[in-house]
């Protein structure tokens, strides 16, 4: 007689079944994507860092930070040491107060 098995599917429910399915995919390639990208991104060769710096003498470096044409050291004695990025020579010495 009405056997459970023989019912058929309502179409809202078979719809509703292959959109949460549809989604459930679309999400997983998200995530793969995103995932992707930050691997590529964070991968990628770092900034061009001077291989030597000619500090004066007793001076310590606490900071570094770079600009096109210059790079910058901070000192544990409260100066800004910057340097021309081609020649490696001191631009100019800013102390703090």
């Amino acid at each position: 007689m009405d056997d459970p098995t023989d019912m058929k599917e309502p179409a809202n429910l078979r719809f509703l079944r292959r959109m949460v399915t549809v989604l459930t995919a679309v999400m997983i390639c998200g995530v793969l994507v995103v995932t992707a990208l930050l691997v590529t991104r964070l991968s990628g060769k770092g900034p061009d860092l001077p291989q030597t710096v000619n500090l004066p003498d007793g001076t310590t470096a606490s900071a570094f930070t770079q600009g096109d044409t210059w790079y910058a050291i901070v000192t544990t004695d409260n100066q800004i040491l910057i340097y021309d990025r081609l020649s490696g020579k001191l631009r100019q010495t800013l102390t703090l107060d």
